[in-house]
């Protein structure tokens, strides 16, 4: 049809605009091997944050069908209250020294925070609307997350909060001729380890293997004895431990916290979750780790080889642009979401 083509001919000039740029920037060598190096790093740090949230959002939506939009201030509720604990551990000493502890307790109440607000909301909102048509749980999504953004301000304050410097972190660590600051190496590490034990907690567990079932057929798995709304409210339990635990990484990444926190990563690891294939857990994780490195590397690859002045202030530009190629040559994403058909 005509719009398959014009939207076709979008992605081929967005296509030619990356090629051209990416080789005039290689061509130029403005850059050296070690700013290639620090990109890499960083976008997998940042990638893997944008990860751990797209799984609370393609979880939901593999179970229920619908985007949940408040869970961006899922994400936010764990760290902004976890910071009153990092402050009072900074102010008496606590945070140096006992910094492996003071940091468990700061992701406990994270994860238990936003695990919380992330239960009430399938309780309160959601779970009433589970028979209305799919409009209404959206827009009950986008009210929520509106609510809870206020709710927090009111709570907290509408000012910025500086997560206290933790000395261990401060530094770098020496891989052999890699370079990587200690917090960023602490960002990889703990995020890999929570996705690979989140992903076999649903692939090997048997509530994880109920979740399964209750996303393939809910009428099915009711007759086969499961529990189908614990199986929907342990998808949040899960979706919201992720995010309270990426909200810790991203706090010790960026160093501050404030009520409207979750809006931006919470959209990027919404368009990681569609890139991977929403309702695809491996397609989330490779989607966010995916975004996060394009997001480094493209304001500087690409942008620069255009001419275009300041290029990492248009990285969020990158982000949706990649967004609407996924969508026009590969609209199920990278992975596809399983069993599409069927559930269509």
């Amino acid at each position: 049809t005509a719009t398959d083509l014009i939207m076709w001919l979008i992605g081929a000039v967005l296509v030619a605009l990356i090629i051209w740029g990416s080789t005039a920037t290689l061509i130029k060598g403005t850059y050296t091997a070690r700013h290639w190096t620090d990109f890499v790093i960083f976008g997998l740090a940042q990638g893997s944050i944008y990860a751990l949230i797209a799984m609370g959002y393609t979880m939901v939506y593999g179970v229920l069908r619908m985007i949940n939009f408040a869970h961006s201030e899922v994400f936010m509720s764990g760290p902004y209250t976890a910071y009153f604990f990092a402050a009072y551990f900074h102010q008496n000493g606590i945070l140096d020294a006992h910094p492996v502890l003071s940091l468990a307790v700061i992701f406990v109440v994270s994860m238990a925070t936003s695990t919380l607000i992330a239960v009430l909301l399938e309780r309160i909102a959601y779970r009433p609307l589970r028979g209305a048509p799919r409009l209404v749980p959206l827009i009950t999504a986008i009210g929520a997350s509106f609510f809870l953004q206020y709710m927090f301000r009111g709570f907290y304050g509408s000012g910025f909060q500086a997560y206290p410097v933790i000395k261990p972190l401060e530094g770098q660590l020496a891989l052999g001729p890699i370079h990587i600051l200690k917090f960023q190496a602490l960002v990889i590490a703990a995020a890999a380890v929570l996705m690979i034990a989140l992903y076999q907690f649903v692939q090997r567990t048997k509530i994880g293997k109920a979740i399964r079932s209750v996303s393939e057929d809910k009428e099915a798995s009711a007759l086969m004895g499961i529990d189908v709304d614990r199986m929907i409210t342990m998808t949040f339990v899960i979706g919201g431990a992720a995010a309270g635990a990426a909200g810790v990484l991203y706090a010790l990444m960026f160093k501050q916290v404030h009520f409207f926190m979750g809006f931006i990563p919470g959209i990027k690891a919404f368009t990681a979750a569609v890139l991977g294939g929403i309702g695809n857990i491996p397609g989330a994780m490779l989607g966010g780790i995916f975004l996060g490195l394009v997001e480094s590397i493209g304001p500087s690859l690409i942008l620069d080889g255009l001419g275009i002045v300041a290029p990492y202030q248009l990285k969020d530009a990158i982000a949706f642009t990649l967004l609407v190629l996924i969508l026009i040559f590969r609209p199920t994403g990278i992975l596809g979401e399983r069993l599409a058909v069927k559930k269509a």
